[in-house]
Order: structure tokens, then sequence, then C-alpha cells
């Protein structure tokens, strides 16, 4: 396959034939806006691994009846209050109510000082998460919470790391020239990219990617980061495209960190991480089409 997809979180009861249906349609969009041919069904694919985070014998649907309590590790804690800091601020450039796309203008900010956390600080971060247009568009609460733990499962789990990067290297063929990946698929592209230097694909293109969040992701990839800068996969390009307002980009200019990145900005309106949005944009129909063309 000539461009191989790798999804985010929240994908546990989505296979590969389904995510590859919505991704492809959404793609087409992308390079039709920049005024490019269609992409063939037989020259894309995309890798699935949601599956790994399904729970088993449960009755509560597919995401465990999780609170606030169940945010226990300092890891989550953190990432939770990044968002609730950057949902904050995009509400109070939105005071006025003027942008209707823009993030709900009652979001507070945090108050507290240093960095003590506490059960009710984690309450109040989600209390206010709620409020967010950006996390509604994700479900309920606990839907969030799921989200989180899965980022950091990631990241924290080498068993489960492994068996997903496998996934990847099962997709990827001689033939791939395109790697694109959303959300923290752009961190499991990224290693894999890394640990498989010998691969022929020489573009990768980053959706709404959370690698440039200090301390929490940027610093916990494999390989290390060296001197504050992230080592380059052996792509000869990396667009990175994402909205200003994409809570989980939070550091949404990748070329601070790594050498390689062009960056590109978008704007998705208040579905700002929405995968469907990045695609069907011609900023990345443009990336892909690039890519295709070395």
């Amino acid at each position: 396959m000539k461009v191989v997809g790798i999804h985010g979180i929240l994908h546990d009861y989505l296979t590969a034939p389904q995510i590859e249906h919505e991704w492809l349609l959404a793609l087409q969009g992308g390079l039709e806006l920049a005024g490019k041919p269609r992409i063939e069904r037989k020259d894309f694919t995309c890798v699935a691994y949601g599956d790994f985070f399904r729970r088993s014998g449960t009755r509560t649907g597919y995401v465990p009846p999780l609170n606030a309590e169940d945010i226990t590790t300092d890891w989550e804690q953190e990432l939770l209050l990044k968002w609730w800091e950057e949902a904050a601020a995009l509400s109070a450039a939105n005071r006025s109510g003027e942008d209707e796309l823009g993030e709900d203008r009652t979001i507070q900010a945090p108050d507290f000082q240093g960095r003590g956390r506490t059960p009710e600080l984690v309450q109040r971060a989600l209390k206010q998460l709620s409020k967010s247009k950006y996390f509604k568009a994700w479900g309920p609460e606990k839907v969030l919470i799921f989200g989180l733990k899965q980022v950091r499962e990631y990241l924290h789990n080498q068993e489960l790391k492994q068996k997903i990067l496998q996934r990847v290297t099962d997709k990827v063929s001689q033939d791939t020239q395109v790697i694109v990946a959303h959300s923290l698929g752009s961190v499991v592209a990224y290693e894999a990219l890394c640990a498989n230097p010998q691969w022929n694909v020489h573009t990768l293109v980053t959706l709404g990617s959370p690698l440039g969040i200090q301390n929490l992701i940027f610093n916990k990839l494999t390989p290390s980061p060296e001197n504050g800068k992230g080592v380059c996969p052996n792509v000869k390009q990396w667009f990175n495209i994402a909205d200003k307002g994409d809570i989980v980009a939070l550091e949404n200019k990748l070329a601070n960190y790594f050498d390689l990145v062009i960056d590109q900005c978008v704007y998705n309106g208040w579905e700002s991480h929405d995968v469907k949005r990045y695609l069907t944009a011609k900023e990345t129909g443009l990336a892909v089409v690039t890519g295709l063309c070395e």
C-alpha cells in the first residue's frame, strides 16, 4: 500500500476496514480541494490497534464507568490539567462569544499555585472541561478519562507498545511511501519509523499531534530526545498539520522540537481535533500528494 493511516485514541471497536472506509472518503475530499487526483482504494490501508484497549466482561458499553477517582497517577493529572489550561485559554480568547465555532466562553482558568495536585483539583478540571465544545464532542466524562488513560498506557506499557508497533510493521510494505497519522497515532508512527530506518517510507504527515507536549510525551519518546531536540525518523519530509485550537496538539509547532518538520495551520471549527476535518483539509491533500510524487 502506498499510503498507510494510523488512528488515534478511542477506536476500541473499530477495525481496519471500517477506519479505512471513513478515512479514505475524507482524504479524497482533501485531495480534491487541493486540486489533485484521488488515490485508488488499493493504494490505501489503515493500522488498527484499538482492540488492545477493549475491556472484557463489562456491561457498561465500550467505556468503563470511570470518574475523577480513577485519575490516580501524576502523569494523568498533569496532562488533564494541561488540557484544562489550554481550554481555559481558548475560552478567554472567545469571551465576547463572537466566534460561534470557538471555545465555550465560560470555562474558568485554574487558580492554584505551585504543582500540588489534589482529588478536588482533578474534579474541578473535569467540571470545567465538561463545558468545552471540543471535549463534549468526545462524549461523557468517562470517555475523556478513558482516552487519557490510553495515551498513558501506550507510553508506559512496553508490552502493549510493542504489540501496537508490530501492527504498523505488518501494514507497511516495500511500496509504502506515505504514513498519515492522527493524534496518538502520530506518536505510534514516529516511534515505528525510528525503529525501522530501513523502510522506504519517505513522507510522514501528522495531524493534531501531541508529540511536542513537554515532559509528558516528548520526553517519553523512543528514541529519547537529545539536548531538547527529538531524533528525526529516516524520512525525507515531515508535514505537521494542526489547528491552533486543537487541545490535544498543545504544542502545535513541532518544528521547534524536530528539525525536519514543516508546520502548517488549518482551521477545523470547534471539532478542532476531528480526524475527518483534518483529512478533508487541502493542506493534508497536498502533503499526501507531495509524498506520492517523490
